[in-house]
């Protein structure tokens, strides 16, 4: 995907208003905030807990299975003010129908939260990356001082 960035969650952090999320692909780190609920989940997974019920995403994420669906992709598209947005890319192949991609809008918590789940790759647009300011300097600071709080 030549005009997209991949990148990885490389921290999600409590914040007074939810959770940051912060994405990186080893050069630079962006950030977009998310409800607190959903940043629980996605570092649920990514801490290998399993919780005790499924969660919405676990739930959506199963029934994808179920249809013999699966996470191709996330992708964040744009970014207008602080508000993100992004496109969730679905293949379903099963017995019913032949192998069908569907493009899906969606919050880019959401696209997260399944990507993390069905282990699909996430990206950034190009044009959406660069015009994105690198966050590594405040993720660094961040990271200090949780461990001089510890």
């Amino acid at each position: 995907m030549k005009d997209h960035v991949r990148v990885e969650p490389v921290a999600l952090m409590p914040t007074s208003a939810g959770c940051a999320v912060f994405l990186g692909n080893g050069e630079k780190v962006i950030v977009f905030y998310i409800e607190p609920a959903i940043g629980a989940s996605i570092n649920a997974v990514m801490s290998g807990v399993k919780p005790p019920r499924p969660l919405t995403h676990d739930l959506f994420s199963q029934m994808l299975d179920a249809f013999g669906a699966r996470v191709e992709k996330a992708v964040i598209v744009k970014v207008e003010g602080e508000v993100f947005y992004a496109r969730l890319y679905v293949v379903a192949e099963n017995e019913i129908m032949e192998r069908k991609v569907i493009e899906i809008d969606a919050r880019p918590s959401d696209c997260l939260a399944l990507a993390v789940r069905q282990e699909a790759p996430v990206y950034v647009r190009e044009h959406v990356w660069d015009e994105l300011r690198d966050m590594s300097d405040v993720l660094a600071e961040l990271k200090d001082k949780a461990d001089d709080e510890v």
